[in-house]
């Protein structure tokens, strides 16, 4: 499928337990696929295979990733083009809230002038207009969290992997932020990987769950 983020016979094994046992998954662009399953059961390692960070002298893996029908399993992670945001929002603290995101921007962007409209047309579509120069410090947690799914999003990935990212925010929030999430997944086309342990994210997502 053109734009699809597809898992062809997923396994993925520590030591004598297999966490994951041939996983077959096609996620169709703008679609969100959930992962849900106890601590410890091999989520966040099936983020990491996707993304192209298992650690492979801790975990055996095998099966294929592919992203708009290219099989990316043996790129490394900066040439996948998947993006990732996870449950804490890493934003550098030593830059101002527009260098984070600049910092996002492809290198084959060159020009200043277009990278800093990018940064301002990103921020003012997440209702951060204005706040470009401003200290991540100063951000509420909300503010933070719509500033790093903006920093991926101009990574321009061809998949988005969400690794428990709404968790840390109240109840209000959360369900704000995630409509956010999957309004912007949805308006660019892009097939989403979800882990949670919540049933709300899952209903929200309305899509596959995957249960491990």
């Amino acid at each position: 499928m053109r734009g699809a983020l597809a898992l062809r016979n997923v396994t993925i094994r520590l030591g004598v337990t297999t966490l994951v046992t041939a996983l077959d998954l096609t996620v169709a662009p703008g679609d969100v696929a959930t992962v849900m399953g106890p601590s410890g059961s091999g989520k966040s390692s099936l983020l990491a295979f996707v993304a192209g960070f298992l650690d492979g002298g801790v975990f055996a893996a095998e099966g294929a990733v592919l992203v708009d029908g290219d099989n990316v399993s043996r790129l490394p992670p900066e040439r996948r083009r998947i993006g990732l945001l996870f449950q804490d929002d890493l934003l550098f603290p030593h830059l101002s809230v527009g260098g984070n995101l600049m910092f996002g921007l492809p290198a084959s962007i060159r020009d200043r002038t277009e990278r800093r409209r990018l940064v301002e047309a990103a921020l003012a579509d997440a209702g951060l207009d204005g706040f470009a120069d401003r200290d991540p410090a100063t951000l509420s947690g909300g503010q933070r969290a719509r500033a790093a799914l903006m920093r991926v999003l101009l990574s321009q990935p061809r998949a988005l992997l969400l690794d428990e990212p709404f968790s840390r925010l109240d109840a209000e929030l959360r369900g704000s932020f995630r409509t956010m999430v999957f309004d912007q997944a949805r308006r660019r086309g892009l097939p989403v990987l979800l882990v949670t342990h919540d049933p709300q994210d899952a209903e929200a997502a309305n899509g596959r769950v995957v249960m491990l």
